[in-house]
């Protein structure tokens, strides 16, 4: 590779990075329950994709680091059980947000305790086909299963969330 198809790559991926890291951060919070996980898996998860950015930048560079995303999470939820558990209920915030934010928070707490709820596999066909909005057999690609397990495994979910006290008394948009 030339010099400056390497620069081209660098600025290309830094482009991507830095147009989707918020939408990543809060699609790795929903897959992993957790706001102190959600940046270490965006983080690990393009580590992973940037030596392959020239191969993937013209096809779907967002669902090829969502898959990423995917398998790292499935192999920290294998290695659980041999990771450091944090008892804070949350972390400071880079920087004030403008507003009042309790309601939007409120509205997170609800969905992040119901999601909390589902199976690993339940929460992410959940997140992948309501918050990325792909079909039953993106999703199936995505996460390596078959379309058949991914339907069943919706209904699942979806039985189980309507099930929870908490939903029904919130309005989550």
């Amino acid at each position: 590779m030339r010099h400056s198809d390497k620069e081209s790559d660098d600025a290309g991926f830094a482009e991507f990075v830095a147009a989707n890291t918020a939408r990543l951060v809060h699609l790795a919070e929903l897959l992993t329950g957790s706001p102190q996980d959600a940046p270490d898996l965006v983080q690990s998860a393009l580590i992973k994709v940037y030596p392959r950015w020239s191969r993937i930048e013209a096809d779907d560079p967002t669902g090829y680091l969502r898959r990423v995303m995917i398998n790292q999470q499935n192999d920290w939820w294998r290695r659980k059980r041999h990771r450091e558990v944090s008892l804070s209920a949350g972390g400071l915030p880079d920087r004030a947000a403008a507003g009042d934010l309790a309601a939007e928070q409120a509205r997170r707490d609800v969905v992040l305790g119901a999601l909390s709820g589902l199976t690993r596999r339940e929460r992410q066909v959940v997140v992948l086909r309501f918050y990325c909005d792909l079909t039953e057999p993106a999703i199936a690609a995505e996460a390596g299963i078959a379309v058949g397990t991914v339907k069943s495994t919706l209904a699942r979910a979806l039985t189980r969330l309507r099930a929870m006290p908490a939903l029904a008394l919130a309005r989550v948009d």
